[in-house]
């Protein structure tokens, strides 16, 4: 694909970037096996290993947990009220969309003691293990401490597509709307109102400014992260997207990742339609 080619010009040392679509990698640019940090792309990771767990029965997305009224679901949709880096309580559950790494780690200790391991064993033996992403790790917080290269992005953006860990229908829960209606701050993309978002995923909507592209359908999901990392999923054209630079996110990103996301998908469009 040549749309992807416009990353080489990205002020950044080190890019990888993976394009998916049909099961296998369309496009591809970059050393697609050098491991990057993550940052909140990390959560992409959590989240699927939150739905594994929800299928094995091991929670329930209605179970308490967090803080009182909280539940799993609130968790990991970040509307559990608790602030963006510690676990105070800012709003009642269910109230506010407040972006949250802290509570992704109390949904990430939940998890573990539920199913009676650390939860970055857990995401390893429930995600990472089973579809051979042999360069992951989660070596910090379950809510940005990931670390991944495209290869293996790439293998669970095709899982996101089509799923083999879990239902179809569970991961097209996980990527709708849930508490429909909520503000909010997308970091680095100021206030949203709505801010949607699904269970552990990122749903675009009618947000604007955004991180990806100005023709990506409504129904497009997926998570950027501060380190200069994103992975989209536009389900409208079966296709998705893995970038992983060395460069924190800045005003460069903004400025390059929408008309770059744009150009890939126009490709695909195109592609499609020859």
């Amino acid at each position: 694909m040549r749309s992807v080619e416009a990353a080489a010009s990205w002020p950044v040392e080190n890019v990888a970037v993976a394009v998916v679509s049909g099961g296998a990698v369309v496009g591809s640019l970059g050393d697609q096996q050098r491991v990057f940090p993550l940052a909140s792309v990390t959560k992409l990771l959590t989240a699927y290993a939150v739905l594994v767990a929800v299928e094995e029965g091991a929670v329930e997305w209605d179970q308490p947990a967090g803080p009182p009224g909280a539940t799993v679901r609130h968790l990991i949709s970040h509307t559990a009220g608790y602030a963006f880096d510690k676990a105070e309580v800012q709003a009642a559950p269910g109230t506010r969309r407040i972006y949250s790494n802290a509570g992704f780690d109390v949904l990430a200790a939940f998890v573990g003691s539920a199913c009676e391991m650390p939860f970055a064993t857990y995401l390893h033996e429930a995600v990472f293990a089973p579809l051979g992403m042999n360069s992951s790790a989660l070596v910090g917080s379950a809510g940005a401490g990931a670390e991944s290269c495209a290869a293996d992005l790439a293998v669970f953006a095709a899982e996101l597509l089509s799923p083999k860990l879990v239902s179809v229908e569970l991961v097209s829960e996980a990527t709708s709307v849930v508490f429909p209606g909520l503000n909010g701050v997308l970091p680095g993309y100021g206030m949203q109102k709505p801010n949607d978002w699904g269970l552990g995923f990122e749903i675009r909507d009618g947000k604007s400014p955004h991180w990806t592209g100005l023709s990506h359908s409504a129904r497009t999901f997926g998570h950027f992260g501060q380190s200069g990392t994103f992975l989209w999923v536009d389900p409208d054209v079966s296709a998705a997207c893995v970038a992983l630079t060395d460069l924190r996110f800045g005003p460069w990103a903004v400025e390059a990742w929408t008309p770059f996301s744009d150009g890939v998908r126009a490709e695909l469009v195109g592609q499609s339609q020859g």
